[in-house]
């Protein structure tokens, strides 16, 4: 519901957005965009085409410019970077956080960059060099070094002096860090608990040290998962020392979730999810034909398997009218398979220990499918041809489809996975093709015993 809600509002925004823009009135223009979050005009920004997008771009308030980059896919990104100067985009960037700063900074041009590093101070830019010497997607990219830490040795009062002295706190700090001399992470404190106890209490009396801290190397995917299980607000990030590097929110993890699920929406059709909706038509090309010749060499695989039995075809014309859906059902169930253990292998719940033990639930899960949806299109194939082996050949033929696709949507992405291929991307390709083979095989060929007399 909330989704269909926030879809009709960006539908609804962009209609009115349009016909403000066809009647040339970029005042309402500029203050319709301007009451959005950064969010929100990235999207809407992503929806119209490069004409308009460029005209609403340059409506958007300077200081959301930096904001707004953070949230366009990189294909849009790029476009809206190269209608900015260097003075521009410096003032866009400078005020946003490490790891914000961290996300965009290879999208730069190199004056650009040069400029924001120099003016930043010696600690920010020390900072910014750290968060960058990190892999993409692990703890240590995605975290922000600005943290507040205090010490075990002092009472609520001092902190309390100390944080109005600072004047303001990093944005969703829900704790404050306690570390040793050598910055180790010893535990932290909760606000509520700093402005609910008696400013003499000593911190050491509510130092919490059973939060669990997120190693700096651990995957993006790892760490959506454990905000997901513990409904973190933050969590700190550390190293092998145990030495507090910065701290992970929860505004980033909702990035990443929503990334991941972009991503497998969009990989299982072979396409980019940073692709612009927009994108000029060499580009689109460039990124779809790569996968759309991949489904063609499969396609020429299982016109190659019909070919081999081309007598039988012409012998019993029905065999052509039902082969599609043979390995038409026989495909939409792998992909349902596949769709759990790409979904069980990102959030690690499938492995080495339990692969067998899901492989013997999904083809008994199978069988039945295959003898209830089999024997329907048996009996409706009956009706319709009036001819009792046929239905029977169609029926055993899904039934071994259906067993051939449980086995291929759990096989299949384990050995992508352990080939380092994203299953996502590939397993889609790569099921379906089994299916078709295997289903054109198992029907024609059962015809071919069974039905030429």
């Amino acid at each position: 519901m909330a989704d269909a809600i926030r879809h009709d509002k960006t539908a609804r925004q962009l209609r009115l957005l349009s016909d403000a823009l066809d009647s040339g009135r970029l005042g309402p223009v500029r203050r319709m965009v301007n009451t959005l979050a950064p969010a929100e005009i990235g999207n809407l920004l992503e929806s119209l085409p490069p004409a308009q997008r460029s005209v609403v771009w340059g409506l958007v308030d300077a200081e959301d410019d930096g904001e707004v980059l953070l949230h366009v896919g990189d294909e849009v990104r790029e476009s809206l970077i190269a209608d900015m100067d260097t003075d521009e985009l410096v003032a866009a960037v400078e005020d946003l956080d490490i790891d914000d700063l961290a996300d965009l900074v290879e999208d730069l041009p190199d004056a650009v960059i040069e400029q924001v590093l120099v003016a930043m101070d010696r600690e920010n830019r020390d900072r910014l060099e750290q968060v960058l010497s990190y892999d993409e997607d692990t703890a240590g990219r995605l975290m922000n070094p600005d943290v507040v830490t205090v010490r075990a040795d002092t009472n609520v009062d001092v902190v309390l002096r100390y944080l109005r002295l600072r004047g303001e706190l990093p944005d969703n700090t829900d704790h404050l860090y306690v570390v040793n001399r050598r910055h180790q992470l010893l535990g932290w404190v909760a606000l509520q608990d700093l402005v609910t106890h008696d400013p003499g209490t000593p911190l050491n009396q509510l130092i919490d040290d059973e939060l669990d801290s997120i190693h700096v190397d651990e995957t993006a995917q790892e760490v959506a998962r454990q905000f997901s299980d513990h409904d973190w607000v933050s969590a700190p990030v550390v190293d092998d020392g145990n030495v507090l590097l910065g701290r992970i929110t929860v505004d980033d993890v909702l990035d990443i979730i929503r990334e991941q699920a972009e991503h497998q929406a969009l990989s299982a059709a072979g396409l980019d999810e940073d692709e612009d909706l927009f994108s000029p038509v060499p580009r689109a090309v460039r990124g779809r034909v790569v996968w759309l010749g991949i489904n063609l060499c499969t396609a020429f695989l299982a016109a190659s398997v019909i070919g081999q039995f081309e007598g039988t075809i012409e012998k019993i014309v029905a065999l052509a009218v039902l082969m599609p859906i043979v390995a038409g059902i026989g495909g939409n169930a792998a992909v349902q398979v596949l769709t759990l253990m790409v979904r069980g292998l990102a959030l690690g719940q499938v492995g080495g220990s339990n692969a067998r033990i899901l492989m013997w639930k999904e083809i008994r899960v199978a069988l039945i499918n295959g003898v209830l949806i089999g024997g329907l299109v048996g009996l409706i194939a009956l009706a319709w041809f009036r001819d009792w082996e046929l239905s029977l050949v169609i029926a055993a033929a899904m039934i071994i489809n259906f067993s051939f696709a449980a086995f291929a949507g759990v096989l299949v992405p384990l050995l992508l996975k352990r080939m380092n291929v994203d299953p996502a991307v590939a397993g889609t390709v790569v099921v379906t093709a089994v299916t078709d083979v295997m289903g054109f095989l198992s029907f024609l060929g059962l015809a071919t015993l069974f039905l030429l007399h």
